[in-house]
């Protein structure tokens, strides 16, 4: 096992790493029109204010990376995502999670990226690992290396396992380095299978065993058609970080979420005399 890798991103004025046994990083997750109607529809009249303003404060609560996300029905996704990275750029000065699936636009995005930034994502299927790989090693980019291939999502760890470790020997054949490479086990809503979160959390712990590569995960995706999902999410984010998740995507903005964040750092040594959890805590008061 390879430990305490460190994964550093940038944007044109500020750098953050990412590393286990370090203070989790949030990548922010409100910059995407999927089932956001708000941010649907002001991006389809080409209003960029809801962008702006959701970039701004998931930085306020936070948010050390802001994930962003353009893909509108029926828009251009080449000209529109730049333009975004654009606005985003204008108002804060965190590194950016470029996040699409399509291999046109990411090169768009990337043209005019200043910095270094995270790609998500790249998945075991040849129609994915062609174009985005070269393009993350053209530009410096790190990369989010989905458990997935073409087949879809296997059921078991070791089979999530085994897809990652085929993603990550291509990346590392192209050039680029296993510290830019960034493992997503993928969280299931555990709704339709109870077992979803023990399988997400069981792959976690086994990617630190194995590589000790660094770990996102699209929190929120657990709790995905249950009640009272915050609460969920946030208990979820806690066990997964004690896993060895390392960059959660997630909503700063929820109060709850982001003590859990800093509850879980705290318990796991990373607060010196619990130095953020109080700062945290007077700024709610």
């Amino acid at each position: 096992m390879t430990s305490l890798i460190t994964t550093t991103l940038s944007s044109k004025t500020k750098t953050v790493a990412i590393t286990r046994g370090a203070p989790t990083v949030i990548i922010g997750e409100r910059i995407n029109p999927t089932g956001r109607q708000q941010v649907l529809k002001a991006l389809q009249a080409g209003d960029f204010e809801s962008v702006r303003r959701d970039a701004l404060t998931q930085v306020q609560a936070g948010a050390q990376i802001l994930d962003v996300n353009a893909g509108v029905p029926g828009m251009d996704e080449v000209q529109l995502l730049p333009r975004v990275i654009r606005e985003v750029t204008a108002v804060v000065d965190v590194p950016l999670c470029i996040d699409t699936a399509n291999p046109k636009a990411l090169a768009a995005a990337l043209q005019v990226y200043e910095g270094k930034a995270l790609i998500n994502s790249v998945n075991n299927d040849e129609a994915s690992l062609s174009p985005v790989l070269p393009l993350a090693k053209e530009h410096g980019a790190a990369v989010i290396a989905l458990c997935m291939d073409g087949i879809g999502i296997p059921a078991t760890p070791d089979a999530r396992l085994k897809v990652a470790d085929k993603i990550i020997e291509r990346a590392l054949k192209m050039g680029i380095p296993e510290e830019d490479i960034i493992i997503d086990p993928l969280v299931m809503a555990i709704g339709s299978d109870s077992q979803a979160g023990t399988v997400t959390l069981m792959t976690i712990r086994k990617i630190v065993e194995e590589w000790g590569l660094n770990v996102a995960i699209g929190a929120s995706n657990v709790s995905f058609g249950l009640p009272d999902r915050t609460a969920l999410n946030a208990a979820f984010l806690a066990m997964a970080i004690h896993a060895g998740a390392t960059c959660p995507i997630t909503n700063p903005l929820e109060p709850v979420i982001r003590s859990a964040v800093l509850a879980a750092d705290l318990a796991l040594g990373r607060d010196d005399y619990a130095a953020r959890w109080i700062r945290d805590f007077r700024s709610r008061k």
